[in-house]
């Protein structure tokens, strides 16, 4: 079973604000979300994970141009 969580419990997991989840999903959208009926958002806890692994760095000058 897929867990889905909302903008609160996903900024929870991710440790930073619902505010940014919201800018991120205006923006572009680099975390997934699920749409579900006509306003609910959901997060799979799947795709938080897959998003902290992918933002592991092991320089802080890594991904700057």
């Amino acid at each position: 079973m897929t867990t889905l969580l909302t903008t609160k419990q996903a900024a929870d997991h991710l440790n930073v604000s619902a505010a940014f989840l919201e800018r991120d999903r205006w923006a572009g959208a680099q975390i997934p979300f699920i749409k579900v009926g006509s306003r609910a958002v959901r997060y799979r806890q799947t795709d938080l994970d897959n998003y902290i692994e992918q933002q592991v760095r092991h320089s802080t000058s890594e991904g700057v141009e």
